[in-house]
Order: structure tokens, then sequence, then C-alpha cells
């Protein structure tokens, strides 16, 4: 599917800012950035056009649309629809792409009665929404919601990566360890359990089959976030986790910590290796990510 619209100039900037971790690297002619946001490219041209392309390009311009004040017709599928209207239970991480920080993963269970609360404080994917208004709304649906959260830091990240545990095994791992654990709290009824699809059904199950408990039933789909309330709850609530988090580590190495995984960042992990030692770097950072290779190779011990 393919989507373009036109911005202003202010919401072009906020764009640039938002994607700058995502872009591509390859230049094109009369392209002010292209960028690689889950399953949809993003291209921005000179002319103030932008370009969506993706399975869920739709949601994503709709997204900038209203961001930019413009009306938009919504995007939910009727298909879609029944995640939404319901009383459901959902899943979504945190600090994936990030190299400093942990990763935070949470479930949430959603009442249908909750519905219009959670749309007055203007709840979605918390990718789309700044830390300053994360840090407002999160304390206010936890109060309201039932959740379960789990925070992995670095060092225990490192040590299960080494242990041949790749990115989605371990997501997955922390997945259904909140959802079989909320499941087991929760006494009303629920519709669904929704799961913003990171692996194939078959994959999933097969990455979490030593667990102590399985969580079956679950719902998969690409961009939950957007779809199911109780999977943006878990958005919201695990980027607050994650931001506390983050704050905790950059105070106590005393240097002010970019997130994402861009060239920014390898600045300060070579600050940090020359600060600390390299060995420090296995307790603030996810080794396997190019930024590792990239900031040992500057640095002269």
């Amino acid at each position: 599917m393919n989507v373009v619209i036109q911005v202003s100039d202010k919401t072009k900037e906020k764009m640039m800012e938002y994607y700058k971790d995502k872009k591509r690297d390859k230049e094109i002619p009369y392209v002010v950035f292209q960028a690689e946001d889950m399953d949809t490219v993003i291209t921005m041209y000179t002319s103030g056009k932008v370009m969506f392309q993706g399975v869920s390009a739709d949601v994503d311009a709709a997204m900038w649309k209203e961001m930019d004040g413009q009306s938009v017709t919504s995007t939910t599928k009727d298909s879609d629809r029944k995640y939404y209207d319901c009383s459901s239970i959902g899943s979504d991480e945190v600090g994936t792409g990030d190299y400093f920080g942990p990763i935070v993963v949470t479930a949430s269970f959603v009442k249908k009665e909750d519905i219009v609360f959670l749309e007055n404080l203007g709840i979605r994917d918390s990718k789309k929404i700044n830390d300053d208004t994360i840090l407002k709304i999160a304390p206010q649906i936890a109060k309201r919601i039932q959740y379960k959260s789990i925070i992995l830091n670095n060092s225990e990240y490192n040590e299960k990566h080494a242990q041949d545990h790749n990115m989605n095994k371990i997501k997955a791992i922390m997945h259904n360890k909140v959802l079989f654990e909320l499941v087991q709290e929760v006494k009303d009824s629920y519709d669904y359990i929704v799961v913003d699809e990171f692996a194939k059904e078959k994959r999933y199950y097969d990455y979490i089959k030593e667990a102590m408990g399985i969580q079956h039933g679950i719902t998969f789909m690409t961009k939950a976030e957007d779809k199911n309330l109780a999977v943006a709850c878990s958005s919201i609530i695990s980027r607050y986790l994650f931001i506390k988090e983050f704050d905790k580590l950059a105070d106590s190495l005393h240097v002010p910590l970019p997130k994402g995984a861009g060239p920014q960042v390898d600045k300060i992990g070579e600050e940090i290796v020359e600060k600390y030692g390299k060995d420090k770097l296995k307790e603030v950072a996810k080794l396997n990510f190019a930024n590792t290779a990239r900031i040992l190779k500057t640095v002269i011990f």
C-alpha cells in the first residue's frame, strides 16, 4: 500500500526528529530523507510531500495527518475493530532498538468500560508520544488497569545473547512471562489476547517451548498498538519504565545518554569506554549491536 500526504514545515521538522535514528544511509535525488519504521518505508521529498509504503502505510500516514491538524478518516478496518471495542489483554515491548538502556515488556488488561477513559487520555503507541506526555499519562493508566512488567538490564541481555538467545527469542520469553502471569491474575472475562507481531506464531511458540508456563490463545498482528488499546497501554507503560531506568543509568554514568543506535550513540560509547574501560559496556549496552565494533575500533587502549 502506498499513501502520499502533504504536511506543514512544522510537522516536517517533527518527522525528521522522529525518524532520525531510522534513516537509510543512501542519498536519493529530491529526497530529504528515507526511513524504515517496522514494516513501513517513509520517504520525504523536497516538495514537502511524504510517501508511506507498506502494509500499515495508511495507519502511519493518518498519524502524521492528525498531528498536522488535517482531518483523518478512520484507518481501522472493520475486521480489526473487534480487537478495539472489547475487553482484552495485550503486550508490547520497548528498548530493543536502543544500544543503551534495558528492554521492558508489559502486558495490560483493558476492560471495555475503560475505553472512553483511555481515549480521553489520547492513548496510542508510545513511540508516537513524546517522553513528557508519557511521564504524565502512564501513572494515570497504571492506576486504572491491571498490568505486569518485566525489565531486562543489559548485563542480563548480554548473558542471554551469549547463550544463543537472539533478540526475538528474548522478547518472546519476556512476552510469554508477563502474559502468563497476568492471565492467572485477571478475574474478569476478556475477549482476546493480542501481541504486536515480531515473529510468526509457530516461531514464537518454538522460542518459548522450554518455559514453565506457556500462554496460548494469542492473536498476533502487525501495528497492534494502533488496533488494540491493551497493547497501546502496554507500550506506554513499558516506555515509562524504560525512561525511568534510562535516566537512572545516565545519572550513574554522569553522561547524557542518547537513545537509539545512531552515530551520536557511538560518540557517547567512546566516552564511556575512555572513562570506565571497555568492560563497562557489558553492563550498560547491548554488545551485539554494530555500535560496539565501531566504538572499540576508535578507542585507543
